[in-house]
């Protein structure tokens, strides 16, 4: 049923430093990883741990990753995300602007920036395609807090995930058949998704389950059988146990058991970023090539691409 109130689109993403400095990296990760859907730890506990052990150490160390990755436009993630808000806002004909979880701009500045154009009904585009309460809530949490500051609460439509949505799946097989068709096909596509402690999936955390169908429709799309495709989780922290298989450890099995050319993507992160530049395409290729992989290929995340921007165009116009 079409609306008649003015639409607008809000595409939001996780966020990133202002600058690749130690002092923006600490201000980031601060915000970050105080949010309680990314660390559950009681306060008390935690912030002490978290502003006087880890961001003093963590933020110089982080830094220097970033400024490997940095683009002459700015951060990675961000230099993409505005390449899609401009090209969705051409698609689509209506106001899109973007708002990020953490850093800026923020999810307050975003609709805003909307309501100030005359919006008056906003769809809310998480920019992950895999649901988890560590992503996808946080930013409704966040929501929440923005509405909290603003005189009128907007309509808005809240778009949940798209994990399995026929143009996301054939967007990401494209680019492995161009990737294919430019570099060779590997033994073996690798899908290294971006990790989460165990605990909040035995809680009742639905990401594993929509990772899993991504992996299974991608392979299907692509034609591939069950030992030419897998999935992986990567960038864990601290100590206790995350979702497994991970990432590093099966790149230092897989020479071991005749796959000596890898393809691997990132099919949990829509823009490239320090987690797919810096850790999938340069960590995780030395340690494949140091236990005997002979070609590592990274596939670069969909990004601005033709048909991701179109996926993005039916999720809002058919709501």
């Amino acid at each position: 049923m079409q609306n008649s109130k003015r639409q607008g689109v809000l595409l939001v993403n996780l966020g990133t430093p202002d600058e690749a400095t130690a002092p923006a990296v600490k201000q980031f990760l601060g915000q970050f990883l105080h949010d309680k859907r990314v660390v559950d730890m009681t306060r008390w506990l935690w912030c002490p741990i978290l502003h006087g052990v880890i961001l003093p150490i963590r933020a110089p160390k982080v830094a220097k990753l970033y400024q490997s990755v940095w683009m002459e436009q700015g951060s990675p993630l961000m230099v993409y995300s505005k390449r899609q808000v401009e090209k969705l806002k051409a698609l689509i004909d209506m106001p899109v602007e973007l708002g990020m979880t953490y850093g800026n701009p923020s999810l307050q500045t975003g609709l805003e920036a909307l309501v100030a154009q005359g919006v008056e009904d906003i769809i809310v585009l998480p920019l992950y395609p895999q649901y988890s309460g560590t992503t996808t809530a946080a930013v409704s949490d966040g929501l929440t807090k923005a509405f909290k500051k603003m005189p009128v609460v907007p309509n808005y439509q809240f778009v949940r995930d798209y994990h399995d949505h026929p143009l996301y799946i054939k967007a990401l097989a494209e680019s492995v058949r161009r990737s294919w068709q430019e570099n060779g096909k590997g033994d073996y596509l690798l899908c290294s998704y971006h990790g989460i402690p165990k605990r909040y999936a035995d809680n009742g955390d639905i990401y594993p389950q929509h990772c899993d169908k991504t992996t299974t429709l991608l392979a299907r799309e692509l034609g591939l059988a069950p030992n030419q495709i897998g999935m992986t989780y990567q960038s864990r922290f601290g100590r206790e146990e995350w979702l497994q298989p991970y990432t590093d450890k099966t790149l230092e099995k897989l020479p071991g058991k005749g796959i000596k050319k890898l393809d691997i993507l990132a099919p949990a992160f829509s823009v490239d970023c320090l987690e797919t530049l810096e850790e999938l395409s340069d960590q995780c290729c030395e340690i494949f090539t140091e236990h005997g992989g002979e070609q590592f290929t990274y596939i670069p995340c969909l990004n601005d691409d033709d048909l991701h921007i179109e996926m993005m165009a039916q999720l809002i116009t058919n709501r």
